[in-house]
C-alpha cells in the first residue's frame, strides 16, 4: 500500500516526520559526510543569537548511564556569522531549515526573529525560552507561562515564518505552558528540552561542569518526554515536534502515538549519524505492518 510521510508543521512541509534535535546536529554541514542529509524532512540547528556567543567553560560535557549532561552554553556565531557562513550550503540540501534562537532579553528574541527572517532559506524559528532573563535575576523564561507568552509573542510581531516554542521539561503543568505559547502565537511546539542535571567527581568532591549544572539528554529523559507531549497533545490542537531519548525507530512511534507531528533525533546523532535515517525508515515500516496511509493515522484517541 502506498504511505504518506509527509507532515506539515505550521507552514513548513516535511516529506517525512523526522528532524533533529538543536545542538546534536550542528549546522547540517558537519554530518553531511556521514548521512545523506537531503532525506531528513528538516533540519533543525544549533542555538543563535544576536552576536556571537563563546558559551561555557569546558568541560562542558558529560556521559552518563541513560544519557548525557551538557552545559554547551548555546555556543554560536551570532546572527551574521550564521547567515554568512552556514546558511549557502544549507540552502542547497533543498529541505526546510528551522533555526534554533534565544537571547537574555525580550528584545533579543525579538531582535534575532527579525534578522532571520529576512535571510533567504529559513523556514521556521524554534524559539528556546529555557534562557536565563537577565533583566530579572537570571530565572529562566521557560519556567514562567507569562514570559514564555511574552517571549513567543514578541517573536511572532516581528516575524512571517513558522514559530515553533521549545518547551522546558521541569514545569507544573506542560498543558499550562503549552497553551501559553500557543496563545501568544506560536504555531507549533518542540517537546522537550533538557531536563535540568549534576554530576559531582566523588574523588575530586567538585562537580564534573564547569557550569556546575547542565542538562540531561538521551535515553533516560525518553519516557518523560513522552508523557509530556501526551499531555500537551491533549491541550493543544498546534502541532508538537516529540524529542528525548530517540534512538530507535520505536522511540519515534511512541512520540507519534502520544500526539506529535514529527519527532527529532538528538543525542543519537553523537553516536549513530545515521539513526534519523534508521528511524524514517522504521517509521514507514511500522506503517505499513499496521495499514497506515499517513502520519496522522498513527495518534492514540484515548
Amino acid at each position: 500500500m502506498k504511505v504518506d510521510l509527509s507532515v506539515r508543521v505550521g507552514k513548513i512541509e516535511m516529506g517525512n516526520p523526522v528532524t533533529v534535535a538543536s545542538g546534536t546536529f550542528g549546522y547540517g554541514q558537519e554530518y553531511a559526510e556521514w548521512m545523506d542529509v537531503k532525506r531528513l524532512g528538516a533540519i533543525t540547528v544549533k542555538g543563535i543569537r544576536l552576536e556571537p556567543w563563546d558559551g561555557n567553560r569546558t568541560p562542558r560535557m558529560v556521559e552518563v548511564p541513560g544519557g548525557l549532561v551538557n552545559a554547551i552554553g548555546l555556543q554560536g556565531p551570532g546572527v551574521d556569522g550564521f547567515a554568512n557562513g552556514y546558511m549557502p550550503f544549507l540552502r542547497g540540501v533543498g529541505v526546510p531549515v528551522i533555526v534554533n534562537i534565544w537571547g537574555t532579553s525580550v528584545e533579543e528574541y525579538a531582535e534575532v526573529a527579525a534578522r532571520l527572517s529576512d535571510v533567504e532559506g529559513i523556514d521556521g524559528l524554534e524559539v528556546n525560552v529555557s534562557c536565563p532573563n537577565v533583566k530579572e535575576g537570571g530565572a529562566s523564561f521557560g519556567t514562567d507561562p507569562r514570559k514564555v507568552a511574552e517571549v513567543v509573542a514578541a517573536v511572532r510581531a516581528r516575524t512571517g515564518l513558522t514559530v515553533l516554542t521549545k518547551l522546558a521539561p521541569n514545569v507544573p503543568d506542560i498543558k499550562v505552558f503549552a497553551r501559553a505559547a500557543v496563545e501568544a502565537g506560536s504555531d507549533a511546539l518542540s517537546i522537550s528540552n533538557t531536563l535540568p542535571a549534576m554530576v559531582i567527581d566523588i574523588e575530586k568532591r567538585k562537580p564534573v561542569l564547569a557550569n556546575r549544572f547542565g542538562g540531561l539528554s538521551g535515553a533516560a529523559l525518553h519516557p518523560v518526554a513522552v508523557k509530556l507531549v501526551y499531555e500537551a497533545a491533549q491541550a493543544v490542537t498546534a502541532p508538537i515536534i516529540g524529542m528525548g531519548g530517540i534512538f530507535e525507530p520505536e522511540d519515534a512511534i511512541e512520540f507519534l502515538l502520544a500526539g506529535a507531528t514529527a519527532v527529532a533525533v538528538g543525542t543519537a546523532n553523537f553516536i549513530d549519524p545515521t539513526t534519523s535515517l534508521r528511524v524514517i525508515d522504521g517509521i514507514e515500516d511500522y506503517m505499513r505492518r499496521h495499514g497506515m496511509a499517513n502520519v496522522g493515522e498513527m495518534r492514540i484517541r484515548n
